[in-house]
């Protein structure tokens, strides 16, 4: 295929980029509006951590289909396609919701979509990369995610401030760049999936190398200590806030992630993926640490800078800790079963987080999520030193 390049990059990583950009876009309006939206309609904060942990967790199994199907077959672009399609065909249909399980109706299609696409999607950055800057162009695409996670919550507060608009009229309007995100791929990017024929029929999991599934342990274990962001979206409304301006404060968390996404990334193909992980795993314990310990705005504000901090150091350099691990031949195989760890991981962390919050106290869910982040730098510090002994692969 054509390597002509776009500001340094790929252009499948550049237009992949792009899509992201468009969807998270629309996502974000819908994300960081729909905590106070569900509290509006009568949810309980347990329901709220339900209703994300069974759209995550059970559309995360997809993700692991997707990505294995997209193997066998040779495709990654129509798993694109039909997954931001059915976000895009979603969206608008929150106008209408009455109640809380209308929302869990919809947040489960719309995770459906992601399932079917994320994997692909990851498969086709790793696959169109031709030099060894897997860090550098994954890091690319986490900033034009975030970026997306900044005008989308921007859009939403501004609709809420200045325009008579109300929550309905965002889900509307949210769909305009869901619907972009779909075009861009059907026009722009190309299929740039490894070759495999011959060794598509004998596709198994056995081939995925054994430090991949001690990583994937490291992060089922972390995962487990995170659940929703839309409870730190509840605990800030609960300082006193304007609900209007609960969208400002999530697109601080976006707008530093997108600064330091991409020299995070860079960072990583220089010094190590493990290194990055751990300093990001232990910036989320005291994030979440102190969101138990204060109850304060500004307090708040700060702890959000950091949690976009640790997002910058720990996602994108994850995503390409798997690329470097995983043979071409499995990288949506090993993509899906990554997101589906992360996804399937989210029910029971919410439904603790969420339990917890209501039956204890607001502090006890996020002292759990410190603890869970503490065993996971634990756990990724041993596995590491094994890691650095050039033990066999396999």
């Amino acid at each position: 295929m054509k390597t002509n390049k776009i500001f340094g990059l790929e252009r499948n990583v550049f237009y992949t980029g792009l899509t992201s950009f468009f969807t998270d876009t629309s996502a974000k309006m819908v994300y960081s509006i729909m905590p106070v939206f569900l509290l509006s309609i009568g949810a309980s904060r347990t329901s709220i951590s339900l209703i994300e942990g069974i759209a995550e967790s059970t559309a995360s199994l997809i993700k692991a289909i997707s990505g294995f199907w997209s193997d066998k077959v040779g495709k990654n672009k129509p798993f694109m396609i039909i997954g931001y399609g059915i976000t895009a065909i979603v969206t608008p249909f929150y106008a209408a919701v009455i109640n809380p399980f209308h929302v869990l109706i919809l947040r489960f299609v719309e995770r459906i979509g992601k399932g079917l696409r994320t994997a692909p999607r990851d498969s086709l950055i790793s696959a169109s990369i031709v030099d060894n800057h897997a860090g550098k162009n994954f890091g690319f695409h986490k900033a034009m995610d975030n970026s997306g996670a900044i005008a989308g919550p921007f859009l939403a507060f501004v609709l809420l401030c200045f325009i008579p608009f109300n929550y309905g009229n965002i889900f509307i309007f949210a769909t305009i760049p869901a619907i972009l995100g779909v075009i861009t791929i059907i026009f722009f990017i190309k299929d740039a999936h490894a070759d495999n024929t011959a060794t598509k029929s004998k596709l198994s999991l056995k081939q995925l190398p054994r430090k991949y599934w001690l990583f994937l342990i490291v992060i089922v274990v972390f995962s487990l200590g995170n659940s929703t962001d839309a409870l730190l979206l509840v605990k800030t409304s609960e300082t006193g806030i304007k609900s209007s301006y609960i969208p400002l404060i999530y697109m601080i968390f976006n707008l530093v992630s997108v600064l330091f996404a991409i020299p995070m990334g860079r960072l990583s193909d220089k010094i190590g993926r493990e290194k990055m992980i751990i300093s990001g795993f232990l910036i989320y314990s005291v994030v979440y640490f102190f969101f138990g310990r204060y109850n304060n705005i500004h307090v708040f504000i700060l702890l959000f800078i950091l949690y976009g901090f640790y997002s910058a150091l720990t996602d994108s350099s994850q995503k390409a800790m798997i690329s470097d691990i995983v043979g071409k031949d499995l990288k949506g195989t090993g993509f899906g079963l990554y997101h589906a760890a992360l996804g399937i991981s989210l029910l029971p962390a919410s439904l603790v987080a969420g339990i917890l919050y209501d039956k204890i106290n607001s502090s006890a869910p996020f002292y759990f999520g410190a603890v869970m982040a503490l065993l996971a730098t634990i756990l990724l510090m041993i596995f590491a030193i094994g890691f650095n002994k050039k033990q066999p692969a396999t």
